[in-house]
């Protein structure tokens, strides 16, 4: 399998790039700090640098060409105003479904986050962050591709235990990046997961048999 993961500097992807790649799959990280494509690299992956917020959607398009699925795993990230969620969260995701459409790659896995809500209220940045990951997800599961959504909860840098609980509507609660990564790898592999959305939290279930059961 090749896969393509946008924002592939992040702590989730550089996660994901080395199960991916250990196992013998090709991965591309899309990245926009050409500055960071050695820590890519040694994760498995094969750096791509392209600006998802300010390149075009062919340049995109290019980058994840021969692709067989592509990780929205990008995020404006702590720190950033309400502006780049927008521009990031809502509209990096967008535009990779363009992409991902012209480059004639099918399957869609989305890193989104617990509580995100098209309709949440407030004008704090966490509504705003949570508003733009609602409206993306909507965008991905009306894309017409084969779309899955993953809505962890809080991120720790824990040690992964490979269990987790996953299902349509969870409490809160958190998860190791390490899972979230391992999740992700057994999403690709699942066909059943196409059409599906799942929070994800730490929990008492073998990774496997969690994705196998949503």
């Amino acid at each position: 399998m090749r896969i393509a993961i946008a924002g592939g500097h992040g702590q989730i992807a550089l996660r994901l790039a080395k199960i991916m790649s250990q196992r013998g799959d090709e991965v591309v990280a899309l990245i926009r700090n050409p500055n960071h494509a050695d820590e890519v690299r040694d994760a498995g992956a094969e750096p791509a640098v392209v600006d998802l917020e300010h390149s075009s959607e062919a340049d995109v398009a290019n980058a994840i060409g021969g692709s067989d699925a592509v990780v929205f795993a990008a995020g404006a990230g702590p720190g950033s105003g309400s502006e780049r969620k927008e521009t990031m969260d809502y509209g990096g995701a967008v535009k990779l479904i363009g992409a991902a459409k012209q480059a004639g790659v099918g399957r869609y896995v989305i890193v989104s986050s617990m509580g995100a809500d098209p309709n949440a209220t407030g004008d704090d940045t966490f509504s705003v962050y949570l508003r733009a990951k609602g409206r993306a997800d909507d965008a991905v599961r009306a894309s017409g591709l084969d779309a899955t959504v993953v809505r962890p909860g809080g991120l720790t840098n824990e040690a992964g235990t490979g269990r987790v609980r996953l299902g349509e509507s969870l409490p809160r609660g958190q998860v190791p990046r390490d899972d979230v990564a391992a999740v992700l790898a057994a999403v690709l592999d699942s066909p059943s997961t196409i059409g599906r959305t799942a929070d994800l939290i730490g929990g008492d279930t073998p990774i496997a048999e969690a994705v196998a059961a949503i």
